[in-house]
């Protein structure tokens, strides 16, 4: 995706990302980390940097006004961690039903993009099904779609 987003710091091993939101609220520190659970799965957590622990505070509400260009950071880093991991699923629910469905409505928005570049499932009633825009979700799981080039 070619959408405007944040300059991002990222660890070596593209677990870890950092960057700052600046909006009428002032510069907020911002992490994005992928944390391993099992089955090749990862967990992407996300949030702003609590500046006491160096951690990810999932509940704060920064309403900086830069919502889509935060969006758009956070799915420049799933495309890093499933370049870097491809085999990797990446799961994501939010803190809170109205964040998971931010990131339901962030799917959706870009839909036709994203259906290209990776299998997309949607849990719903503790089942996986291939996501379906307008359906409520629970959470989110993404694989990036392998490429075979022809010559």
């Amino acid at each position: 995706m070619n959408l405007d987003r944040y300059r991002l710091k990222a660890s070596e091993d593209l677990i870890s990302f950092e960057f700052i939101s600046v909006g009428p609220k002032g510069r907020i520190p911002k992490m994005i980390q992928f944390t391993p659970t099992n089955y090749n799965s990862h967990n992407l957590s996300f949030g702003n940097k609590d500046p006491e622990t160096g951690r990810i505070d999932d509940l704060a509400i920064s309403n900086n006004g830069d919502s889509d260009r935060i969006l758009a950071t956070v799915v420049a880093t799933v495309y890093a961690f499933t370049d870097k991991y491809p085999d990797a699923w990446v799961y994501a629910a939010g803190s809170t039903k109205a964040r998971t469905r931010l990131y339901r409505m962030g799917i959706s928005k870009y839909w036709e993009e994203a259906k290209n570049d990776f299998h997309i499932l949607g849990q719903l009633n503790d089942e996986w099904e291939p996501f379906v825009i307008g359906i409520d979700y629970d959470a989110f799981v993404v694989k990036r779609k392998l490429r075979n080039f022809e010559l």
